[in-house]
């Protein structure tokens, strides 16, 4: 509802605080790996993973892969979320079986739901320690034609998506930044962020990726204060259940021939973006979004 310019009153916005990058502050550098060590040494402490993950989708393709790698380089604790209670008890029975020192849970979670959220978050931190580690890789995806979308549909694809990832990364910066020792969070992006994916149609999920993009930036820039860095990693067609099954031979054969690899990528091969971002090596990288397309982005 407009009013007229005489009735506003005064509104201060809040302001943003940036660090000042002092030894005192949360963005101070990282210290420096003895000389003396060997370099296998200073190499496995550049890309070691300490601490405590939470993954959101943990149980799928891409979510089980990240969390395994997490573990081999480091991770003491881990927190599964996932809607699937099936897939997601499995693969806390795989890890543990293959990391028996590792704290590893599952919770079965709506993450567009923000009790839910909340609750699964104080849970976690309850069960395996403080968490300073956030893998947002729940999501959901589907193609259809813009004038066929339904308002239901485009604000599903924004929830789970979107908010989804939001309402997780607050709920553990919010933790992290009582904790004080500041943290990881990294959001899954998409290509679809990047470029009009070909030959299906998906205003909605490109929409709903560009917005994780944006939110990147923004929580990035405020976060930093509190040492928490906020990445993105936007991988371009994978070989994953979501692009498996009946009718999408043609679209995979597009999809490959588009990509100057010349084929999908493996979940796999997004491991060393999620390494690298939730290790020490990736100690001065924040707002940034890594792409792991196979250079199909370049079009």
């Amino acid at each position: 509802m407009s009013v007229a310019r005489s009735e506003l009153k005064f509104r201060a916005p809040p302001s943003m605080q940036l660090s000042d990058g002092s030894a005192k502050s949360k963005t101070s550098p990282p210290n420096h790996v003895h000389s003396k060590t060997t370099p296998l040494d200073r190499a496995r402490a550049r890309f070691a993973v300490t601490g405590n993950a939470i993954v959101t989708g943990g149980a799928g393709d891409i979510g089980s892969v990240a969390c395994r790698a997490l573990l081999e380089h480091g991770l003491q604790g881990l927190a599964i979320f996932d809607l699937h209670p099936d897939s997601g008890q499995t693969t806390v029975t795989s890890l543990q079986s293959d990391f028996p020192e590792a704290k590893i849970t599952f919770t079965k979670v709506d993450v567009t739901d923000p009790e839910s959220v909340e609750a699964a978050v104080a849970n976690a931190e309850q069960t395996i320690g403080p968490i300073n580690i956030c893998l947002c890789f729940a999501g959901i995806a589907f193609a259809a034609h813009a004038l066929d979308i339904t308002p239901q549909q485009f604000k599903t694809m924004f929830d789970v998506n979107t908010t989804g990832s939001f309402l997780v990364a607050q709920a553990v910066a919010k933790r992290i930044a009582g904790g004080g020792n500041g943290g990881s969070i990294i959001l899954m992006a998409s290509i679809s962020a990047h470029i009009v994916n070909f030959p299906q149609p998906q205003v909605h999920y490109n929409a709903a990726k560009a917005a994780v993009i944006s939110m990147k930036s923004s929580l990035a820039a405020e976060w930093a204060v509190h040492g928490i860095r906020v990445n993105s990693i936007s991988p371009g067609y994978m070989d994953t259940i979501l692009n498996e099954g009946d009718g999408l031979a043609e679209h995979r054969a597009i999809w490959a021939n588009r990509t100057p690899y010349g084929r999908m990528g493996n979940p796999e091969e997004l491991t060393g973006a999620v390494v690298l971002l939730a290790s020490k090596a990736g100690s001065y990288i924040t707002g940034a979004d890594i792409l792991v397309d196979g250079g199909i982005s370049v079009f």
